[in-house]
């Protein structure tokens, strides 16, 4: 059965999802969450953080300063509408899709490069400038946004009626690569509502422990 409830932290699952690992992680995700499974290309995955209490973020995430632009500090509300979140409300779309609920779409808005480097299970990649609308392949454009958001064309018009929920990430508060994607699904449309974004992205889940995977 699908589960459409609207993404909520109260909603999040507080058993854990590998056997005695309540007892056995002395890090746990919140202290009554010890792990979660998702599906990552229909396989199953479990997420926890690093049980190594002296391990440190990865030198890809470790740099403090970067050139800006183009990689500037982004704003805490995106857009009206959009609402921004973190890792414990990311961990809950992932849950429900594990679950089998088809509405919602964890979306890594990167560039190949940056995907090599590792990518949050569950998340399907999208990136940014293959959806940059009115500049990407329209042909491509289109095919991402009827096969895999939900979105419909009728009578020369985007329909947004049945749309997926998207929960979109790149590489952290300073990265514009998810945040590009929402801004151009907005101007043609897309429903703010159905937006959340992750702007903590890999450099917070990462400086969490959290599970990653190889892109």
């Amino acid at each position: 059965m699908k589960n459409h409830q609207p993404l909520a932290s109260s909603a999040l699952p507080t058993e854990s999802h590998v056997p005695g690992a309540a007892l056995a992680l002395e890090v746990k995700i919140t202290a009554d969450l010890a792990s979660v499974e998702v599906l990552h290309h229909s396989q199953q995955v479990t997420i926890m953080r690093n049980q190594n209490q002296a391990n440190t973020v990865s030198p890809d995430f470790a740099q403090t300063s970067r050139k800006c632009p183009p990689f500037c500090i982004q704003p805490s509300e995106l857009a009206p509408g959009v609402t921004t979140i973190a890792e414990l409300e990311v961990l809950q779309a992932l849950k429900k899709i594990h679950d089998g609920d088809a509405s919602i779409i964890v979306i890594d808005s990167r560039t190949k490069v940056w995907v090599e480097k590792g990518v949050i299970p569950g998340a399907v990649n999208i990136p940014w400038d293959t959806l940059n609308i009115g500049q990407s392949d329209p042909a491509a454009v289109r095919a991402i946004l009827e096969n895999q958001l939900s979105v419909q064309w009728r009578d020369d018009f985007w329909d947004f009626d049945n749309v997926k929920t998207l929960v979109l990430y790149c590489n952290g508060p300073w990265c514009g690569q998810s945040s590009t994607t929402i801004q151009a699904l907005l101007k043609i449309g897309y429903p703010a509502h159905k937006i959340r974004w992750y702007r903590g992205g890999m450099q917070d889940w990462e400086s969490l422990g959290l599970t990653t995977l190889n892109g």
